[in-house]
């Protein structure tokens, strides 16, 4: 089984650099003008509740069904969320969460270990109902810690969490290996690809 793990593409507030999180953010006409067709259809594409990933999905496989998983919404940034580090530089809530590696408790949302736990068991379990009914692809489109998350726990080669950063429009496919996924829980990365006009698969 085949693996799709992509990021929506993008919105106003990627250009600007805000913090997005559960912010029900659509893509801007720029980043939904310059998403192409992917090239193959899944009968099914699961997305998060927010409409920048279903909006995503439409331009990349038209007439796929979309189906909603909520635990694949991007993290809760609370009281940062609409607001970008040039504005909070001086904030020290901010500063704490910086400083502490973006792990702690963001005011009023989540922190890293409760949205890992999150995505990654969300992920887990569409991987085991793929399994359960011999699917030969599964193709999500997520967020850019969503993928994240779910790569630093489950991809091969092994890499820290901000170190597979997405681009919006792009992603990943992994292969699902049954030895291996029973043994370690390991998806072996095949290749990176990038749905945006102008951009070949990688």
């Amino acid at each position: 089984m085949k693996v799709w793990l992509l990021r929506h593409g993008r919105t106003a507030w990627n250009g600007e650099h805000r913090y997005q999180g559960r912010t029900d953010v659509p893509l801007s006409p720029e980043g939904e003008a310059e998403l192409r067709q992917a090239e193959f259809t899944p009968p099914v594409v699961y997305v998060s509740p927010l409409c920048r990933t279903g909006q995503t999905a439409a331009k990349l496989f038209p007439g796929a069904e979309q189906i909603v998983v909520k635990d694949l919404a991007e993290m809760d940034f609370g009281a940062f969320e609409g607001r970008n580090y040039v504005e909070m530089e001086h904030d020290p809530d901010y500063r704490a969460w910086v400083d502490g590696g973006c792990m702690g408790r963001c005011p009023g949302g989540e922190d890293w270990a409760a949205f890992s736990a999150r995505v990654c068991g969300a992920a887990e379990r569409l991987m085991e109902d793929g399994l359960a009914r011999k699917e030969n692809c599964l193709t999500v489109v997520a967020h850019g810690g969503v993928l994240m998350a779910v790569m630093e726990r489950f991809a091969l080669p092994e890499r820290g969490y901000f170190d597979w950063n997405a681009p919006c429009g792009g992603g990943y496919v992994l292969d699902w290996e049954e030895d291996l996924w029973q043994s370690e829980r390991k998806l072996r990365l095949l290749r990176e690809v990038r749905y945006t006009k102008g951009e070949g698969i990688c």
